[in-house]
């Protein structure tokens, strides 16, 4: 029935075999009809003759991964026959032995969109489970378009962990459990997978530091009969309290922390083994089928436990009143045993034990399928960490990691509604959390009777009352307050808005002066007014009007240049009249310039930040400049002695930022001199061939006036620095029959 060449097993992997195969037949049977029992038996047949479930590269059987992955979600989790197909048939259809058609005619469309999910996010993986190039990213997100396929990876990476125990390709099992630690740990702990969680971790500190586990595993052997005769010492009294004074039905049951949790607090307490107070922890459940009746039963056992032992009041945790967003519900406390010892008492019901041991699915399975709302809510915060975030594949990972190992807070309005936000949220993040335009409107808070700023972070258990102002509107600098991706999101989306409503008063001051002038002015040479004052987009430019960072005279003015008729420039000799500006090419020199390197530093040192270089007074390397924070997002530097900056001071004062050139220029700057002197034959061709000549400066444009004898020119050049354009216009002022030669605002 299988193929000789790697099929071959130890005595461990029949002993497992055996399990899982008794196991799969006993509880996986009856989600089956018998035609499709019959059919799934023949497939694998199939696969096992065919060579799909042989061993891998590293010698991990595929059968056994497949079949102990099936069982997992099944008896662990609680999913059902798709889930259960999809981890054992995906080998086959990987290797093309079955088409998905194929799945879909004999097990239904779910199961066939489930196991291409799956193939899908395998073959992403690769052969050696490595966060390369964007592969992890597409693997992340193909993975958070269906909740069951991360269930199935978890329990297929799971037994993984398992199988390499004794696998003797180490570097293998290093990257296994990397990829475990980094991603699938933190899955299983966001969706309640406590026991497939715990043993992860104790997996993943064997594998990275087998002496310190191996020390903690031994000395717990050693003290493992004394540890049990206390559990059981500290039980007896409380069941036989528990039995007199109630009618409930209930049992207890004792257990020891994990190996990887007492490292950690062997770690973090800088301490033994025998020191540690909550070394254990013992379980009160109570079955009772009346979901009305929960809560008090446990209240009522919790008052009988700590009449009979003091409790400490700072490790109590209440999660019966608020549920963690994975569905987790327990009452914690901890209290002192005999011999002085501190003991950890979990109380719950047994259906909450159920929701603790199997996670989300069987949160569903009790609360049907509304509980899926927080379940989407996760989702859906996961994929715009992973869509959004530019990071290297590492960083992101631990991103990720953190993000989903998060704890989270509990907040109350003065209306007693009770919301859940990350560590670390802060008014403002509530603020927007309850109602967007609250959060726009927001200028603190009171929190109890004290007043607090909109950056003051929450704590679990905060009365909030959120204060608000009509004249408030958000700011730029707030996306460095907020942490939920709700409110950054919210905050840009009102950035933009009041953009837009500026914009559209800027267009409308243009517009009546235009009208006053009896100028009807096209799209298309609106287009071009817009490019020659050195914006991108019109929405830009009419902002830019609006909060007078641009003059409506300079509009005017550049309009009036624009009408004039344009040739293009050159070195023969001709009269200067002959002569014009071309526009749309300083423009797009212009533009193409303010993207070179990053040669100024902003505000405190700051460098790397958007920036953009004002088309009003047009700065270049060596001007003395300050910068302007503009609603749109980025930094206008301007030159100090630009007339809009004397407007934005007094207007905008809180918006200027210092600035100041670095380093050495790499780019060409665009400026426009104004040159009067003698209309004569050749004194262009002079001035073009002096510019010509001259080292890393380019001559763009010339627009010529003249009338009278005498001409009115502007030139548009390319420059490095200041340097170079004093140098410049000192040579130009030399040339015969030059009078005036002075830089344009």
């Amino acid at each position: 029935m299988t193929s000789d060449k790697q099929t071959i097993f130890s005595a461990e992997e029949k002993a497992l075999l055996r399990d899982v195969l008794h196991d799969l037949n006993r509880q996986c049977k009856p989600l089956f009809t018998q035609t499709e029992w019959n059919n799934l038996r023949r497939l694998m047949h199939q696969g096992i003759r065919e060579g799909a479930y042989d061993r891998n590269s590293h010698g991990v059987s595929q059968l056994l991964r497949s079949l102990m992955a099936a069982r997992v979600v099944q008896q662990n989790i609680g999913l059902k026959q798709a889930s259960v197909l999809t981890l054992i048939l995906y080998p086959m259809t990987a290797s093309n032995l079955i088409s998905n058609e194929t799945v879909e005619s004999e097990f239904g469309a779910d199961t066939a969109h489930l196991i291409d999910s799956m193939n899908r996010v395998v073959r992403m993986t690769g052969k050696h489970n490595t966060f390369e190039d964007e592969n992890f990213r597409k693997l992340l997100i193909s993975m958070a378009q269906d909740i069951r396929v991360i269930i199935c990876l978890i329990a297929d990476r799971y037994v993984l962990m398992k199988l390499l125990n004794h696998n003797p390709d180490v570097a293998y099992r290093q990257q296994v459990t990397r990829v475990c630690k980094l991603l699938y740990t933190p899955m299983s702990h966001r969706l309640g997978l406590y026991t497939i969680k715990q043993e992860l971790e104790d997996m993943t500190l064997k594998y990275e530091d087998r002496a310190t586990y191996d020390d903690i595993a031994h000395q717990l052997q050693q003290t493992k009969v004394s540890r049990e005769a206390y559990i059981k010492s500290f039980i007896e009294p409380i069941e036989k309290r528990l039995r007199e004074t109630t009618n409930l039905d209930f049992h207890i049951k004792g257990r020891t922390k994990s190996i990887s949790s007492i490292h950690h607090k062997l770690v973090v307490q800088q301490t033994t083994i025998d020191k540690i107070y909550d070394l254990f922890a013992i379980r009160i459940i109570i079955d009772e089928p009346d979901r009305s009746k929960e809560k008090a039963d446990c209240w009522q056992v919790y008052s009988i436990v700590t009449d009979m032992y003091v409790p400490n009041p700072k490790r109590m945790k209440d999660w019966l009143s608020i549920p963690k967003s994975n569905g987790y519900e327990s009452l914690h406390i901890t209290v002192h045993g005999q011999d002085g010892r501190w003991v950890e008492v979990q109380i719950r019901t047994k259906r909450m034990d159920e929701i603790a041991e199997r996670g989300l699915a069987a949160h569903w399975l009790y609360k049907g399928i509304k509980s899926q709302s927080e379940l989407d809510q996760m989702m859906s915060s996961i994929r715009d960490i992973l869509e959004n975030n530019n990071a290297s594949p590492d960083e992101m990972m631990k991103d990720l990691s953190m993000s989903l190992y998060n704890e989270e807070i509990f907040v109350f309005t003065p209306r007693g509604d009770v919301f859940k936000l990350p560590k670390g949220a802060t008014v403002l993040d509530l603020a927007f959390q309850i109602h967007s335009k609250l959060g726009e409107s927001c200028v603190g808070a009171k929190v109890g009777n004290k007043n607090v700023k909109i950056n003051y972070k929450l704590c679990s258990g905060d009365q909030v009352e959120i204060l608000t102002s009509p004249q408030q509107q958000p700011k730029r600098d707030w996306l460095n307050i907020v942490v939920t991706s709700k409110a950054k999101t919210r905050i840009r989306q009102g950035l933009k808005e009041i953009e837009n409503r500026e914009a559209e008063a800027g267009k409308e001051l243009l517009q009546r002066r235009f009208k006053n002038r009896k100028i009807d002015i096209e799209e298309g040479e609106l287009s071009k007014l817009v490019l020659r004052m050195g914006f991108k987009t019109q929405t830009q430019f009419f902002h830019a009007l609006a909060i007078d960072e641009i003059n409506v005279d300079d509009v005017l003015k550049a309009y009036d240049a624009m009408q004039t008729p344009t040739i293009q420039g050159d070195t023969d000799p001709h009269s200067a009249e002959e002569f014009d500006l071309k526009i749309a090419q300083a423009a797009e020199d212009r533009n193409r310039q303010n993207q070179k390197e990053d040669v100024l530093i902003i505000d405190r040192d700051l460098k790397g930040l958007d920036y953009s270089l004002a088309g009003c007074c047009h700065p270049i390397y060596g001007d003395e400049v300050v910068g302007f924070v503009s609603i749109s997002g980025g930094i206008r530097i301007h030159r100090k002695d630009c007339v809009n900056v004397r407007n934005l001071e007094e207007q905008y004062p809180y918006r200027i930022v210092k600035a100041k050139w670095s380093g050495k220029s790499g780019s060409q700057y665009s400026i426009t001199l104004r040159v009067i002197g003698q209309d004569d034959i050749g004194i262009v061709s002079n001035i073009s061939s002096l510019i010509n000549k001259e080292k890393d400066t380019l001559l763009r444009a010339i627009n010529i006036d003249a009338e009278g004898g005498l001409f009115r020119g502007h030139l548009t050049v390319l420059v490095q620095d200041l340097s170079s354009l004093n140098s410049l216009i000192k040579k130009i002022k030399l040339i015969h029959g030059v009078k005036q030669v002075e830089r344009v605002n």
